[in-house]
């Protein structure tokens, strides 16, 4: 097996920002391509400076630039020479403004691959307005099945928008491209926005909505509606959850319950008794706690999980024999993913100290090396 990733050889420069643009870098580093990270000087207080516990920084390089110094702008131009990708988040015209834009750098590198990641997208009448995971995913539909029926809806915090539909889309994108310029010769400008991606996601649920399986009345869906797919309380306040989609799967579940032949459950799949038989199945797994029912599912194909908190993931069975969840430098991380035949699983890195890695930025860039007074002299930040 090869010790290397997939994207080895292939080397992206990211402007640090938050959320997606730096997870984007994260995935494409995982998988072996060399991610140079340009980051700004510390905001003293600044909450989302996560600084050496910033996992989404990991196996990168660190370079910090003031990129208010014309030479720093320059010192950029001529890093890009050497990198097929580029990450930025900034808002629409930022980029352009420091001098920095697709039309700057490309004149630099005809075949890089400018990604842009943003929640709006490059043009349309939001394009300049504030936003945040929440709001994009409102927008663009994804949030409207998550929650109950005469419940607000409620979705995992930056999951679907930020990740999902943000830096997902913007590695798949950046890839197609590089892929594009290595046999064309052509570079070209990638437009991944959060409210394009998170729509996207909605196209399996769109369907199902077709088939009339998921209305536009919440809590009347496949999947937002049945009593045999949600999740519950047990008696000691944790959760289950259950996804018995299938027919011989909901016979599973009743029957490890022990309740197949309960009038709440008759007509498990007729939208009239979904009410009581959420109600029922509530107060089953009421009488128990976590852990028994658990016992109960072991071995059995009722689609049945537990629901996890970070502090009990190290400690699953199925995720400790994968070695889904990881430690690295003293920080819980996610291993990697997905895995690969030909390519050893990369290990989980350590974060990158803040401009550690200039010198060898600039090496590996096919730029000459400079003293740290002349460092400092073209904006580069040594900590």
């Amino acid at each position: 097996m090869d010790a290397k990733g997939p994207l080895s050889g292939i080397r992206i420069l990211e402007f640090a920002g938050i959320g997606p643009g730096p997870f984007a870098g994260m995935l494409l580093a995982d998988l072996g391509a060399d991610v140079v990270l340009i980051e700004r000087p510390a905001r003293r207080g600044d909450p989302l400076d996560l600084g050496k516990n910033n996992i989404l920084n990991r196996g990168k390089r660190s370079i910090c630039l003031d990129l208010k110094n014309p030479r720093a702008v320059e010192l950029v131009l001529g890093l890009v020479r050497k990198c097929d990708a580029l990450i930025e988040g900034m808002r629409p015209g930022v980029m352009e403004r420091l001098g920095l834009g697709p039309e700057a750098v490309l004149l630099r590198q005809p075949k890089l691959v400018y990604g842009r990641m943003t929640g709006w997208g490059q043009e349309g009448p939001l394009a300049q307005r504030a936003g945040h995971d929440i709001n994009y995913i409102a927008r663009s539909g994804a949030l409207w099945y998550s929650g109950q029926a005469g419940e607000a809806p409620l979705a995992p915090p930056t999951l679907v928008g930020d990740l999902g539909g943000g830096a997902l889309y913007l590695a798949l994108g950046l890839v197609a491209g590089v892929l594009h310029a290595r046999t064309s010769g052509e570079g070209q400008v990638v437009d991944a926005a959060i409210v394009d991606g998170s729509a996207n996601l909605m196209n399996l649920l769109l369907s199902l909505r077709g088939a009339g399986s998921m209305p536009v009345e919440r809590g009347a869906g496949l999947l937002d509606g049945p009593f045999w797919y949600g999740s519950y309380r047990c008696a000691d306040g944790r959760f289950v959850t259950v996804g018995a989609i299938e027919p011989q799967f909901n016979a599973e579940l009743l029957k490890r319950l022990g309740f197949a032949d309960d009038e709440a459950f008759a007509r498990p799949y007729d939208r009239e008794t979904w009410p009581r038989g959420r109600q029922r199945m509530a107060e089953i797994f009421a009488t128990a706690d976590r852990d028994h029912w658990c016992q109960v599912f072991d071995d059995s194909d009722a689609c049945f999980a537990p629901v996890l908190d970070p502090s009990e993931l190290m400690g699953d069975p199925h995720l400790k024999a994968r070695g889904t969840y990881v430690e690295a430098d003293g920080l819980l991380q996610a291993a990697p993913a997905p895995r690969f035949s030909v390519f050893h699983t990369a290990a989980a890195s350590g974060v990158p100290g803040r401009g550690a890695d200039w010198r060898n930025v600039l090496a590996k860039c096919g730029l000459p090396p400079m003293t740290d007074a002349d460092a400092e002299a073209v904006g580069i930040i040594i900590h």
